[in-house]
């Protein structure tokens, strides 16, 4: 109870009649009057009953204290067993919880944030998450369920913002033990051909089986090694750089009976190849109008290296001319077709005949050399119809097309067929919607009987004009006319003959981007998106196996012609792999070096710092078969002073609200009026005598 005042006339005022009152009882007591005395406590209860005295009483209801129960749900706590132990411990720690009504538990779960690219186990950041509206002085505690692999545990000389014990309730068992490999270092970039170095390590973690380690190392799906190693050694590796565009090295450990998890088993390195220098041959038979077309396209990219020549003066040319007094330079056919000719990345053969200038067993060297990865390109005029034709040749076995030996010369627009409207080569073309397509016509193609492999553009009546054909391990690309220059000089209009002759260009040079029957996928932070290129028509639903094991279907949508897409936002993080019928290819979600699978054993060490700080408890949950050992619940008044190795100590909080207050004016009614009538009685009787 207290007692408050509020006064019926300023204090100045009561002041003035206080001082003044015992100014007289002053004067009567030194002059000996009497009553003086009684008069002094009247005027005294007078003044009191002015600054109007007032009985206070509070009522306080006690505060509940907050202990906050933080839940590890990161990707190490996914496992069967540690899910078990997880909730097991969860529930029985909420039913203790419950045992005690002044105890108010805030229970949350910290799962890995889906917006980063990098996993990690952040349980302090959850904590104070959730006791930020909590004042220091009702948190009773914190208790986190774990397998210890904290990556945010501040350091002991921190402030937590709170004085109470920590505690941690450990999942998994003492004795795990799990083998996991890294990439410790890798080039970014590669050149395509070139030998590249990635150095890995096997990294045993707890009370592993001796002996070494089985790897198995693939490159774009494809296995291209297996090595047993030596745990915990740097290892290097060495490989050739296949392909230019992205190329994924996959490094995987044969996985341990029992160990805690096979997720990070496997580590992944991107490459992107890099192609230097592109050498390309390109051979005019002779000077026409679309030669140039042809070489402004090759020397205006830097990264190719063109060798060009025009034959001006065939050896059937007999015009009297001495050899000494001619400019030409001489065809180095023996250089080019035999000692060089697998140096070359493509081969353009533009309106050339079979006039004599190359030994008819280089044909033959050419054949060769795109059956065994190389690639060819022909780019057909009037004289592939003729009896000069390079159809006649030991090139015949590569060429997709043998020519009739008529021509057909009269005006066409260039259309994309069924197929060339799905291949990437053709696919999207500027133009090609519309019809006739939105662009200039050409007038002259070369009959052929029906072709092999894919064609991709065709003559208003159906004949073939592009025609693309896979031979061995190498490609041949035909195009039927040598008008394709009417469009580099804008005639009606012009086409889109740059991005056409590339995407021929490329795709023989066999650029991933430009497969017609391709699996591809990249994640953009934990977003997923899986391309399915294909001119087959629906490859129906694609599987992908998550880094934890699971598989799923999922659905692909035809985003473009002849290209069906999805796109998801994944949970897990790590390495995906994708299959639809004979295709599968690889993609790491999130950042390869998260933290989240550097470490999956289980461990005490990094809260028990924490907990020997604030006199907690780290204790494992881990009991006989499926049971959890559950610690009982400690509460204790004041500050926790001496830690209990058996109990979770939790500080109960003092801490009250106030729920209302009861005031009294002891001078107001029957109260105050008793008061005054004693006052003046005594008063009266005193003068009375």
């Amino acid at each position: 109870m207290t007692i408050e005042f509020s006064p019926l006339l300023p204090w100045i005022a009561i002041g003035a009649l206080a001082a003044l009152a015992a100014l007289l009882a002053a004067l009567g007591l030194v002059q000996r009057v009497r009553g003086t005395l009684v008069r002094a406590v009247a005027l005294a209860v007078v003044a009191l009953a002015l600054a109007n005295p007032i009985l206070s009483q509070e009522e306080r209801a006690p505060l509940s204290t907050i202990v906050a129960v933080v839940v590890d749900r990161s990707q190490s706590q996914q496992s069967p067993e540690r899910i078990r132990m997880t909730d097991a411990a969860l529930q029985g720690l909420k039913d203790r919880l419950a045992q005690f009504p002044q105890i108010e538990a805030r229970i949350v779960d910290a799962a890995d944030d889906p917006d980063t690219e990098s996993p990690s186990t952040r349980l302090f950041t959850a904590l104070n998450s959730a006791l930020s509206d909590v004042p220091p002085a009702r948190v009773g505690g914190a208790i986190f369920i774990t397998d210890g692999q904290v990556h945010d545990v501040p350091g002991i000389n921190q402030p937590l913002g709170f004085d109470a014990p920590v505690h941690a309730l450990i999942t998994g068992r003492p004795d795990e033990f799990d083998r996991r490999v890294e990439i410790v270092s890798g080039p970014r970039f590669g050149i395509v051909g070139e030998e590249q170095v990635v150095t890995y390590r096997v990294i045993d973690d707890g009370p592993t089986p001796d002996g070494p380690a089985e790897v198995t190392i693939s490159l774009n799906g494809q296995e291209i090694a297996r090595q047993p190693v030596t745990p915990d050694t740097d290892i290097p590796f060495r490989f050739t750089v296949p392909r230019g565009g992205n190329n994924i090295l996959e490094v995987a450990v044969a996985p341990l009976a029992g160990e805690v998890s096979a997720a990070n088993n496997r580590a992944v390195h991107v490459l992107d190849g890099i192609r230097e220098n592109l050498r390309v041959l390109l051979v005019s038979g002779e000077p026409h109008s679309g030669e140039r077309a042809w070489r402004n396209l090759l020397k205006s990219d830097a990264a190719v290296d063109l060798v060009h020549f025009t034959i001006l003066r065939p050896p059937e040319k007999q015009d009297g001319t001495p050899i000494n007094e001619l400019s030409l330079i001489a065809f180095p056919t023996r250089e080019l077709f035999v000692e060089k000719i697998d140096q070359f990345d493509l081969i353009i053969f533009d309106r050339y005949q079979h006039r004599g200038v190359l030994p008819i067993i280089y044909y033959d060297n050419i054949a060769q050399y795109v059956e065994k990865g190389g690639a060819l390109l022909i780019a057909a005029g009037p004289e592939h119809a003729g009896p000069d034709s390079i159809a006649t040749t030991p090139l015949a076995a590569v060429l997709p097309a043998s020519p009739t030996g008529s021509m057909t010369n009269e005006g066409f627009y260039p259309r994309l067929t069924d197929e060339g409207k799905k291949h990437p080569v053709t696919r999207g073309l500027e133009g090609a919607d519309s019809e006739p397509p939105h662009w200039g016509r050409w007038f002259r193609t070369v009959d052929v009987d029906r072709p092999q492999g894919q064609t991709v553009m065709q003559v208003a009546d159906g004949r073939p004009l592009l025609v693309l054909n896979r031979v061995g391990k190498g490609r041949v690309a035909m195009l039927l006319s040598d008008q394709g220059w009417l469009w580099s000089r804008g005639f009606e209009g012009g086409g889109p003959s740059v991005p056409l002759y590339r995407r021929m260009a490329h795709w023989l040079m066999q650029e991933p981007a430009l497969e017609e029957e391709a699996l591809t996928a990249h994640a953009t932070g934990r977003m997923l998106e899986i391309d399915r290129q294909t001119i087959k028509g629906d490859p129906g639903p694609a599987t992908i196996t998550l880094p934890s094991g699971r598989q799923e279907s999922v659905t692909l949508s035809e985003a473009e012609p002849g290209l069906y897409r999805t796109r998801l936002q994944t949970a897990e993080t790590g390495l995906f792999e994708i299959a639809n019928g004979d295709l599968n290819t690889l993609v790491h979600v999130g950042a390869v070096d998260a933290p989240e699978f550097k470490a999956t054993v289980s461990t005490t060490a990094l809260l028990q710092p924490w907990a020997d700080k604030t006199k907690g408890l780290v204790h494992r949950v881990a009991g006989e078969g499926n049971q959890v050992d559950l610690p009982s619940i400690l509460p204790v008044r004041g500050a926790v002073r001496v830690a209990d190795a058996q109990r979770l100590s939790l500080r109960m909080t003092d801490e009250t609200v106030l729920k209302g207050v009861t005031s009294l004016p002891l001078f107001a009614g029957f109260l105050g009026l008793a008061a005054l009538l004693l006052v003046l009685s005594a008063t009266w009787y005193r003068e009375g005598r």
